[in-house]
């Protein structure tokens, strides 16, 4: 559990940074208390920076917008949810809990086979599929 601030010191529409790694803005959004990593999930904003509208905050820089109650995108060209964290007040203090990063597995990397180095020109059967998928306008190209 992390102090914040008072409860009256973050009034309504605005938003603290807690420096934090990563960092966490905590918003006042007509009265609820929402928390979210900083860092904007398309390009490095901060998303304390950004215009709160109700509980979507709109990032600085490219105007993607989270919903501070899930971290879901609800626009481009955001497209991975931002970690969302809980608050609470306690004796007038904001707390924010912060949330552990999901482990997230690598995937397994499956060797790719050496191919050939391409030659300059192409068989003459290699076109012949492309000319069928193209139908008329593989012909067209051809008259011209």
């Amino acid at each position: 559990m992390l102090p914040v601030c008072r409860i009256e010191d973050l009034p309504s529409g605005e938003s603290v940074r807690l420096d934090t790694t990563p960092p966490v803005a905590v918003f006042n959004a007509d009265g609820e208390l929402y928390a979210v990593d900083d860092t904007c999930s398309h390009q490095d904003a901060s998303l304390s920076e950004g215009w709160l509208e109700g509980c979507l905050v709109e990032c600085p820089l490219h105007a993607a917008t989270f919903d501070l109650r899930t971290g879901e995108p609800t626009c481009l060209p955001a497209r991975r949810a931002v970690r969302t964290h809980r608050v609470s007040v306690v004796d007038g203090t904001i707390h924010v809990h912060l949330t552990e990063p999901a482990a997230v597995p690598m995937p397994a990397r499956t060797p790719v086979p050496a191919t050939a180095p391409a030659t300059a020109t192409a068989p003459a059967t290699a076109t012949a599929p492309v000319a069928a998928a193209l139908g008329p306008l593989a012909a067209e190209d051809s008259a011209a």
